[in-house]
């Protein structure tokens, strides 16, 4: 076997159990050889489970067998030993030369290092990953935030690991809501302009309502302005009614104007999300209307498959989804007594939509408390025919906000929330970005404002950055260049710390494969901390300006490769690398 190059290492000690297998179980040969990098650098750099998973097969011990299987295991200059550890784990330990050699591969491929054709042996597949989508009733929430974060920094590992990724905005503009923000701006723009009215305590009530009430004024002056008395619902009447009976009025009063104040009031907080978003870094390749399904007829055609495949059925002038043929744990009505869809039938279109457009995968990331959900979309999916395995829902807790120990509540209506463009301007993207993505999407997350906006080493994010600067601080020094140091001898790596260090940079483009396959980004961010720490470690405890050359440009190179790698992953999450601190 030729000496691969540090990419392909894997694969290549992959292959060598490959060989191994087929001499020593070569009626086993489909069994799947898996490769884990262990915990604990003393068990080596790779470890390999296969005997255990042969044990039945071969009816012998699994000890007994990693004794064969490392014994066939063809000469490599990649593995230096070879350990037996516990119930029969194989542990493989690479040579130096070859650790040492990730070095100079990392200054070469630059940006490139941690990417890959397709990630951990996956087919490379097309796709979508349909995140935030919020109402477009008022501006995005810190709630919010932890989803944006989220499914940016997921959809940019899944196109380093070589799959083609849509990332897309779904609108909810059709239904109750919209019509309930498009009143509260009308009562709001009446009250401008001097009329008294009452206002729903179920209407938006944020500032921001105001602000459009005022835009509305500017450019249409007293186009909206009529009589319209309101009262506030009395006693004991039901607060829902009162203001569906409001905005019928409204519509009655307004006429045609009501879609054109409709429109109004959604493309000013769509222009206000998309502004945020963007300037969080979060950008769409696609922003997808709930309306338009219904003015294409998508709803209806849905509906009208599930119909035909048996699964709708009438009860109380109502029609309903047998959900509970699919898991639910109760059906669900899809068109009320009056007509119209509800949000669950608009769902299914746009999900049957997206399978329609030729996806292999579609990524959901919605809320937690949208678990129930899940089983009755992917039942209505299956009943129309489609492939609901097409369909990964992955769940985001809600960020719960602390400035010192007040617990920040929120509510859109009420208009007591803190935004998401609030936070980043006290905070900064990096560290919303960092702090979002620091734990596992479907775990609680406190968000400490305090220790984000903090200079100080417990700051993960800023302990990170800090690490690349030191860098650049000693390339300054020095006037070095990367690219120079590409051809290096790294030979005089060879201290504990910096071996250590080889080994870690040596793990991120299995880390990178890894937060895809699970669609764990935060692996990401739990890597880039163990590398900063080792490295200011290192840092602290070495001279890099030393009078032997080949030791200075080893050490360079090193920290140049340290550099690369903060760079790249801190890119995955969206988050700046700065070159001072």
């Amino acid at each position: 076997m030729s000496n691969p190059s540090f990419a392909d290492a894997k694969s290549a000690i992959a292959e060598l159990f490959a060989a191994a297998l087929k001499t020593v179980a070569p009626d086993a040969t489909a069994t799947t050889i898996t490769l884990e990098r262990p915990k604990q650098s003393q068990h080596g750099d790779y470890s390999c489970n296969l005997a255990m998973q042969l044990a039945k097969t071969l009816r012998a011990k699994p000890r007994d067998i990693a004794q064969k299987l490392v014994g066939a295991l063809p000469a490599s200059p990649l593995i230096d030993k070879t350990e037996i550890a516990g119930a029969g784990f194989i542990n493989l330990f690479l040579t130096r030369a070859f650790k040492q050699s990730i070095v100079a591969h990392i200054l070469a491929t630059r940006e490139q290092f941690g990417t890959s054709a397709v990630g951990a042996g996956q087919k490379a597949q097309k796709i979508q990953v349909e995140f935030v989508s919020a109402n477009p009733t008022g501006p995005l929430h810190v709630g919010h935030g932890r989803g944006a974060a989220y499914g940016a920094c997921l959809a940019n590992v899944l196109a380093a690991t070589g799959h083609a990724v849509t990332r897309e905005f779904y609108i909810n503009d059709a239904g109750r809501q919209m019509d309930i923000l498009a009143a509260s701006v009308w009562l709001r723009y009446l009250e401008a302009r001097g009329t008294v009215v009452a206002f729903p305590a179920d209407g938006y009530r944020g500032e921001y309502v105001r602000d459009i009430a005022r835009a509305l004024d500017a450019a249409h002056a007293d186009r909206f302005q009529h009589p319209f008395p309101t009262t506030a619902p009395a006693e004991g009447e039901d607060a829902d009614a009162a203001l569906d009976a409001l905005i019928a009025r409204a519509k009655v009063t307004l006429g045609e104007q009501w879609r054109v104040l409709h429109h109004f009031a959604l493309d000013a907080m769509l222009a206000d999300q998309r502004d945020d978003l963007a300037q969080f870094g979060v950008t769409y390749d696609r922003w997808f209307s709930e309306q338009s399904l219904h003015d294409s007829g998508e709803v209806a055609r849905a509906m009208e498959t599930l119909q035909h495949n048996g699964h709708l059925y009438e009860k109380d002038g109502a029609r309903w989804f047998r959900s509970t043929t699919f898991g639910d744990e109760k059906d669900r009505v899809v068109c009320r007594e009056n007509g119209q869809y509800t949000y669950f039938a608009s769902d299914i279109a746009y999900h049957l939509n997206k399978i329609e457009r030729g996806y292999d995968q579609l990524i959901d990331v919605w809320g937690a408390d949208h678990h129930g959900y899940i089983a009755r979309v992917k039942g209505a999916l299956t009943a129309m025919g489609a492939d609901a395995d097409k369909l990964v829902v992955t769940l985001v807790q809600f960020a719960v906000l602390f400035r010192g120990t007040e617990k920040v509540a929120m509510g859109k209506r009420s208009g007591e929330f803190v935004s998401l463009r609030e936070l980043r301007d006290e905070v900064g993207n990096d560290a919303t970005r960092f702090f979002y993505v620091l734990r596992k999407s479907d775990q609680h997350l406190d968000f400490d404002m305090e220790l984000a906006k903090s200079r100080t080493n417990e700051n993960p994010v800023y302990y990170i950055q800090y690490a690349h600067a030191r860098v650049c601080s000693v390339y300054a020094q020095c006037a070095a260049d990367a690219a120079s140091l590409t051809h290096t001898d790294p030979s005089a790596l060879s201290s504990d710390s910096e071996l250590e260090l080889l080994q870690k940079l040596a793990e991120y483009p299995d880390i990178v494969q890894s937060a895809a396959r699970e669609l764990s980004p935060h692996l990401i961010a739990f890597y880039l901390k163990d590398l900063a720490a080792l490295f200011h470690s290192y840092y602290n405890g070495t001279r890099f300006l030393v009078d032997d050359i080949a030791t200075r440009d080893a050490r360079l190179a090193l920290a140049g490769a340290v550099r690369q790698v903060i760079v790249n992953g801190l890119a995955l999450l969206g988050v700046s690398a700065p070159e001072k601190m």
